[in-house]
């Protein structure tokens, strides 16, 4: 699994405060902390920076290429922003997050890849929002957003497909619905685009407590149809066993072998049963719970693990 580190971003209050600081150590840290954990490359996500982006961007950038050698994914609406990230780099191929199908995004930002040899990112997103059914967000990448990149000539071999994970907090029907998504995106086009997703939106507005639950059970299910890449919290011990686990096939302890149960049924078109897990272990009864609001079988409620 290819995780790019997600933890500059600037929801953080942590990361606000050091911004209008300028505590270029802390950044530093934040970035050799997250390599050292295991991700591949680490996001940098300052917002829009709409008054300031041409100092912040090559500022931060600055202060993490000198601590760590492994590619930065610029996530940012401002494209102005995302060159001056780009005029800086010297390291490491960089991501830029994020294209979407709308045509002003569309005409600008792959060919601001182009230029300076990035990968992108491209949302299955048009003018109208985002799909509910897989079909549709399949539809997207193939029918518009592979088809613009093919015409400026831009290299297939740089372009990572995110399907768009949203909340089971209100968005619950999506849940199943971006599973298949990655699925077919496998079969959609050849060769096989990356795909990535965002991990941790699929907990968003749910309490704190239930967050990283809900994160490993829909990994083990995302990873059952293939997924390979995701900016996620390398930090999370949990999450990255679950990745151990099914990446290796390792069943030798109970919750290995559920796990592992969850990417096998989900690989096979097949929903997790209730055999599948002891119901006499709380743990697993949690998996199991959460299994169903995933796959929008049972309504989600912020105590529904308690339910």
């Amino acid at each position: 699994m290819y995780i790019i580190g997600e933890n500059i971003h600037i929801i953080s209050e942590k990361v606000k405060e050091a911004l209008t600081n300028r505590d270029r150590e802390f950044f530093m840290d934040l970035a050799v902390r997250q390599v050292e954990a295991g991700a591949k490359a680490v996001d940098i996500n300052l917002g829009p920076r709409k008054k300031d982006w041409a100092e912040v961007f090559p500022w931060v950038v600055e202060a993490v290429e000198a601590v760590v050698d492994v590619p930065l994914s610029i996530d940012t609406t401002n494209v102005d922003g995302m060159e001056a990230a780009l005029k800086t780099i010297k390291k490491n191929q960089p991501i830029l997050n994020s294209t979407s199908a709308e045509p002003e995004r569309l005409e600008k930002i792959p060919a601001l890849a182009k230029k300076y040899g990035a990968k992108i990112i491209a949302l299955t997103m048009g003018t109208s929002g985002i799909p509910v059914e897989a079909d549709a967000r399949v539809e997207i990448a193939v029918g518009t957003l592979i088809p613009h990149l093919m015409e400026i000539d831009f290299p297939m071999e740089n372009l990572i497909i995110d399907p768009l994970v949203l909340t089971t907090s209100g968005c619950q029907q999506y849940c199943p619905q971006l599973i298949e998504t990655v699925r077919m995106l496998k079969y959609a086009w050849d060769p096989a685009p990356m795909v990535s997703v965002g991990l941790s939106n699929v907990s968003n507005a749910v309490p704190n407590d239930n967050r990283p639950l809900i994160n490993r059970v829909y990994l083990a299910m995302l990873m059952g149809v293939g997924l390979e890449m995701m900016i996620a919290n390398p930090f999370d011990e949990k999450q990255n066993n679950v990745i151990k686990w099914i990446e290796t096939r390792d069943t030798s302890t109970p919750l290995a072998r559920v796990y592992n149960k969850i990417a096998e049924r989900t690989e096979a078109g097949e929903q997790p049963a209730p055999e599948d897990f002891d119901m006499t272990d709380p743990e697993q009864v949690d998996i199991w719970k959460t299994t169903q609001i995933l796959l929008n079988n049972v309504i989600y409620a912020d105590a529904y693990l308690a339910n």
